[in-house]
Formats: structure tokens, sequence, C-alpha cells
């Protein structure tokens, strides 16, 4: 039921379509992230659902269509802009966090400077905002003044990203950039409510943490959400076998009232870390009995499985991991790392070929070079398909 409501199985929709529509209609949320050893993370829910496409074609529709937008939805991802306005409890949350640590008038400043010049200038990059020499940045976090500022905005709600460039955002203010509809903003409880019925509706069947992670709501938020929501029907209680609270008790659950139990769907992907099915780390070891850490930022040395591991999904079930680097220079798919779960089927390694060989196609590149780390046994190397 879960994996039928993320897209998985088919929700064919009319030839004219887009190839990615369908799981952006299920996702809700398409998480972004910077890591790009292997391909950006938002392109990957859509392939793991629907197969081959062209991910420049999704680019120009999430970052030129006008129908969707990025904000703090779950981490860094793109929604709807028509649903941004049930953020606007988090923009004022933001607000009122900035202006209560001092942050609001420490930048007032340059607040104010940054304004004026989207105003006058446009979109624009950070390097393009500040007003005098960068200076010398540390490697993580070692942000200028100008950053922090429209950093604030952006989490605020005055500015937007009207793209990215090298992963950088262009910004421009709201108000410039984007329909007056979007720019209001709903009730906070009403805008919790559909939230929450948009994860479950996402998630298919959900604990309460769940339902919250989702969007990254507060658990009491999504508790007085969820109740509204029982009683008006969309959401329906439910018990999972298997899930219990730490003291052993049944772990209250709900399951959307749309959600639909197919008949058969056993299906095989690569996910990005980031994917919804194994994001919230809790549900992804509830769920499917697999614990999943990314290792991105432990000590090479500490790493267990691998800088950047993809879970492997075989017939529905999570079985595996592979750590994976594009090569583009030499057009080959690095498997730096394979791995399988004690439980995973005897087919695995052939899914894993399968889906590697597709992937790497997907990303114009020719060959897959596998590395023998790692205890699933895959072929030294193999074209793409």
């Amino acid at each position: 039921m879960a994996l039928a409501a993320q897209g998985f199985g088919g929700h064919a929709r009319p030839a004219q379509r887009r190839p990615f529509d369908a799981a952006l209609d299920r996702l809700h949320v398409l998480q972004i992230d910077s890591v790009n050893v292997f391909a950006r993370s938002h392109y990957l829910p859509v392939f793991s659902r629907h197969g081959d496409y062209e991910p420049r074609e999704l680019d120009a529709h999430l970052w030129g269509s006008g129908e969707y937008t990025e904000y703090w939805a779950h981490e860094a991802a793109f929604i709807p802009t028509s649903d941004r306005p049930l953020f606007g409890w988090r923009m004022r949350e933001f607000a009122d966090r900035y202006r209560a640590d001092g942050r609001v008038e420490r930048l007032g400043a340059e607040i104010a400077r940054v304004r004026a010049a989207l105003a006058s200038g446009g979109p624009q990059l950070v390097r393009e905002l500040e007003a005098g020499p960068r200076g010398p940045r540390g490697p993580w976090w070692d942000w200028s003044d100008t950053k922090r500022a429209v950093e604030l905005m952006f989490a605020t709600g005055e500015v937007v990203a009207t793209t990215r460039e090298g992963f950088q955002r262009r910004y421009a203010l709201a108000a410039d950039a984007l329909p007056a509809s979007a720019l209001s903003r709903a009730p906070r409880e009403e805008a919790q409510r559909v939230l929450i019925e948009r994860a479950a509706r996402s998630l298919g069947v959900g604990a309460l943490a769940d339902l919250a992670d989702y969007h990254r709501m507060k658990a009491a938020d999504a508790r007085t959400a969820v109740r509204a929501l029982e009683d008006s029907g969309a959401l329906i209680p439910v018990r999972v076998d298997g899930w219990t609270s730490r003291s052993g008790t049944p772990l209250p659950a709900w399951r959307h009232r749309d959600a639909r139990l197919p008949a058969r769907l056993a299906p095989d992907a690569l996910l990005t870390p980031f994917d919804p099915v194994v994001w919230f780390r809790p549900r992804a070891e509830r769920m499917f009995g697999f614990h999943y850490r990314i290792e991105i930022y432990t000590p090479k040395e500490q790493r267990r499985f691998g800088y950047y591991c993809l879970p492997l999904m075989v017939a529905g079930r999570l079985v595996g991991r592979l750590d994976l680097k594009a090569d583009r220079r030499e057009r080959t798919l690095l498997v730096q790392a394979a791995w399988r779960e004690d439980r995973a089927p005897a087919r695995t390694a052939e899914t894993a070929v399968s889906l590697l060989a597709r992937a790497a196609a997907w990303q114009g590149l020719e060959t897959v070079s596998v590395s023998g780390i790692g205890n699933l046994a895959l072929p030294a190397a193999f074209d793409a398909a």
C-alpha cells in the first residue's frame, strides 16, 4: 500500500503527459540535495518510479513552468507553487526565531541592502549581491553577511529561488517572481491539516511520526491535524502487524481513505538516500527491517558501506546498497561497493546488474565498473543498457 501510494507500479497517465508528472503528483515534495557524485537527488525518485527520462526536461518544468517553487518543505524541496501558502506558518516561525535570537537586528542593514538590490537588479546569485570582495571562505558554512541575510529572507518568505546554477540559488523578491496567490498565507491549523492529509496520501499508511516528518512538523501539531482528519474521515485508524511502541503496545497508525492495496506490487528500484521511502530512517527500519544511514559526513576510515550508498529495492523490499560514483570523463559508472542484506532474494545480483545498466545509460555513461568491495557479487564490468 505504501509503495503504491509512492507511485511505484504504474499509475499510467495519458501519452501526452510528461514522464515525471505522475511521480511529482504522488510525492508532493521533491527533496533537493547538493551531492552530485552520481546524480542530483531530485532526479532519482522519478527514475526509480518511471525509468529513463531526460533530466533537462524535468529541470525546465521545475524551474521554468511556474508550477513549482523551492522552500523548506522537508529539507530544501520543490513543492507546487499553489501549495506555498501552506507553509506560511513556517515562514512566521522562522521570522519569530530570527527576531528572538537577534539575527534580524544584527543583519538589518544588510537585509535592507539586499532587498534594494533585488528590487532594482532582479534575480541574482549571492556573489552578485555581495557589496565588496568575497574574501576567503571555509569549506562548509562560513557564510558572508550577504549569504546570511538572503537565507533569512528565503526562510521567512520574502525571497525565492528562481533557479539554481551550479547548485547556487538565484534569488528574487517573492513579490516579483510569484503570482499573488502564492504570496498569501493560509491559517496555521488549516494549512497543517492539509499538509498532514497530503503526507498521508503520499505515504498510504503511516504512524504519527511518519506523517509529521513528511513536511517536518512538530508531533503536537501533527497530532492535532490527525485528530481533525480522523473526524472528517480522511484518515482511518489502523493497526499494522509489527508496529509497536517502545513499551511493546501497538503503534497508532492511519491509512489515507484513498489508499488501496494492489493485488500485486513488487518493484525493483535504485533509490536516492533522500527518497521518501527511506528519508525517515525509523520508518524504513520499521517497514522494511532496513537500517540505513548515509555516510557522507562519516570519516572514510569509519564508513561501513560507502560514501554515497543508494538503497536497492528488489521485489518491493529493501535488500541492498550500492555505493555509486559517475566517472563522466571515462563515461563509466563506478560501483565502489555493493552490499546485500542477509534476507536478500536469490535474484538480487541479477536485478542490481539490470538496474545499474539502466541507470548508467540514463546518465549518459557507457560502461559499469565494479570494485568487488562488499558482499554482493557482481560482474567486474558490463555495458550500460
